[in-house]
């Protein structure tokens, strides 16, 4: 296991690449935005993206991005998950990964820093997952009405506003949305705007504006969406005060 510590600056992009190492990607502070040939992830401060190994991903930061994450050696890697996944990541995990940030990357295997290595290999195994990803799309058509509902989540538009654009009917658009991401269009786009959500809620911004970004009329509306979707209100998802970024 080794850590890597950097900064990046707002709209950075990896551009699509592959470790060998299974990875957990993690920031301090800036939001993720992550794509695979499976799905599109968000992964805001308080969560990580387990990317197994090999697997082809890009990343787009959205805002200062503090990244703090770890390659794990294929024996430990039998820890995570077995597809990329978003998992929660504690306050213990966090200060884990920062420990294991702050050691060179070869390390003494008989020294107290393994200790850190087995307890993070079993914060990461008893991890809750988070619902923060978009199945992808390979459609022309369907990428881009996909398109639009990312650069704007509030689009208030249902799929007949949306076949012009993408050049297909609306029972096209409904049978390629199946399809390809088994949600319907609606599903699709709730999960879109739930994820946005908690994307702007954790980079601090106000509930009621969070609320009319992602198409919601009322915050109460937004607040109860919030919660049937991540079990928690938008304040208590929002950062607190005094946590410094590391």
């Amino acid at each position: 296991m080794v850590g890597y510590a950097f900064d990046y600056a707002p709209g950075h992009e990896t551009g699509l690449h592959r470790h060998p190492r299974a990875q957990l990607l993690f920031a301090t502070s800036g939001v993720m935005r992550i794509n695979t040939d499976a799905a599109l992830f968000t992964v805001p401060p308080g969560t990580g993206l387990w990317v197994p190994a090999d697997t082809p991903h890009g990343v787009r930061m959205d805002g200062l991005v503090r990244m703090r994450a770890l390659f794990l050696r294929a024996d430990a890697a039998a820890s995570g998950p077995s597809s990329a996944t978003v998992i929660a990541v504690s306050p213990l995990l966090r200060e884990l990964i920062l420990t294991v940030c702050g050691e060179p990357v070869v390390w003494d295997a008989s020294g107290p820093i393994r200790l850190v290595a087995a307890l993070v290999l079993h914060e990461i195994r008893r991890a809750g997952t988070r619902p923060l990803s978009l199945p992808a799309c390979s459609d022309p058509r369907l990428l881009r009405v996909v398109a639009v509902l990312i650069a704007d989540p509030a689009d208030p538009r249902d799929l007949e506003g949306h076949a012009a654009v993408a050049g297909a009917s609306v029972r096209t658009l409904a049978r390629l949305f199946r399809a390809e991401t088994g949600m319907s269009f609606q599903q699709w786009r709730r999960q879109l705007r739930m994820t946005e959500a908690l994307a702007r809620i954790a980079r601090g911004d106000p509930a009621n504006r969070v609320a009319v970004a992602v198409g919601y009329a009322s915050v109460p509306a937004f607040g109860a969406a919030f919660r049937e979707t991540f079990g928690t209100t938008p304040a208590m998802a929002a950062p607190k005060a005094g946590v410094a970024p590391a």
